[in-house]
């Protein structure tokens, strides 16, 4: 099938490399009914998550980023200094400055290299594949460096059950670099926010409309706030709605596709989009029962399952869909380089 022009056609970019990295205490669903008022029955039914990891106190982002990114650099057989640029996708920074890109390349001993975060919440990795790919692309840069990180047990409440059983911590690490060929890498993307939704999803304290006080933490602002209900109903219906558009404007269906990699937020969410889309079932990638929402780890770890399983392969047609706090909805095409 000839592939349209896409807004990476000045030169394709490719994924060259993948590492991820989950912290190995285990937080599971038998332990989450000893500290909360849930069962294993509940957690399952309603997000189909059995366990999730989480990291021993004093272990951060960048510690979890520096983990996947050393796999990733492996993989490739290249030094931290042999990239660009380092973009780290998170909503649980070390700190507020310096950026966690900052602190990844120092870890890393990356000299003569720049970065910084971005923050889009579950869809910071396929933004800031994108970001990436674009500097690449446009050939300022040869090699970009992508993290997804997030330590969300850092500002989940652990006796708020409608929060504290969806997530656990991890990372994911992807390098992006020119492909030889027009035969694999980033075809096309859909990007979207919606700001109307931002009070559904949110963490109101810390930030300078509220500064940390004794108020602030009194009142549990630093902790996740969500809706559920609402994020459940927009997250089916524009995550399905991003990947429709991508796939009709690059003359594909449902079925030509050989991966889908979504956002491991709910497994009804996950099966109601990939139902909508006509996906083959063996298609699509769910390892959600394994570590939960990591937020901006979330899609690197579910291509870390999609190797296992031998579903990647060279040539294979992978669609990426996320919906995030924001909200923010993300979509992505592209063929698998090795």
């Amino acid at each position: 099938m000839n592939e349209p022009a896409s807004p990476l056609a000045k030169r394709r970019v490719k994924i060259s490399a993948l590492g991820t990295y989950v912290p190995p205490r285990l937080l599971t669903n038998a332990d989450l009914e000893r500290m909360v008022d849930t069962s294993n029955e509940w957690i399952m039914e309603r997000v189909g998550i059995r366990e999730r990891h989480i990291v021993d106190k004093g272990v951060s982002t960048s510690d979890l980023a520096v983990e996947a990114a050393k796999k990733a650099l492996a993989q490739r057989g290249i030094g931290p200094s042999d990239v660009d640029a380092i973009i780290v996708g998170t909503v649980t920074p070390d700190m507020l400055f310096p950026s966690t890109a900052c602190l990844v390349q120092h870890k890393l001993g990356a000299q003569g290299i720049w970065g910084f975060d971005l923050s889009g919440a579950c869809s910071a990795f396929v933004y800031a594949v994108q970001t990436g790919a674009q500097f690449v692309a446009t050939g300022a840069h040869k090699r970009v460096l992508v993290i997804g990180a997030d330590v969300m047990s850092s500002i989940i409440d652990y006796t708020d059950r409608a929060t504290c059983v969806i997530f656990g911590d991890g990372a994911g690490a992807v390098i992006l670099e020119p492909a030889q060929d027009d035969s694999v890498g980033l075809i096309d993307f859909i990007h979207e926010i919606e700001g109307s939704g931002g009070c559904f999803l949110y963490m109101p304290g810390g930030g300078s409309l509220h500064p940390s006080t004794h108020e602030t933490v009194d009142r549990k602002m630093h902790y996740v706030h969500q809706d559920g209900q609402q994020v459940f109903k927009f997250a089916v219906r524009k995550q399905t709605e991003a990947c429709l558009k991508l796939l009709e404007r690059n003359g594909l269906k449902g079925s030509d596709i050989d991966a889908f990699i979504p956002h491991q937020a709910n497994l009804r969410i996950i099966n109601a989009t990939a139902e909508r889309l006509g996906l083959r079932p063996e298609s699509v990638i769910v390892n959600i029962d394994r570590y939960g929402n990591t937020t901006a780890g979330t899609i690197p770890l579910a291509m870390g399952t999609a190797i296992e399983q031998g579903k990647l392969k060279k040539g294979s047609l992978v669609l990426m869909a996320s919906v995030g706090a924001g909200f923010t909805v993300g979509a992505a095409l592209l063929r698998w380089a090795y």
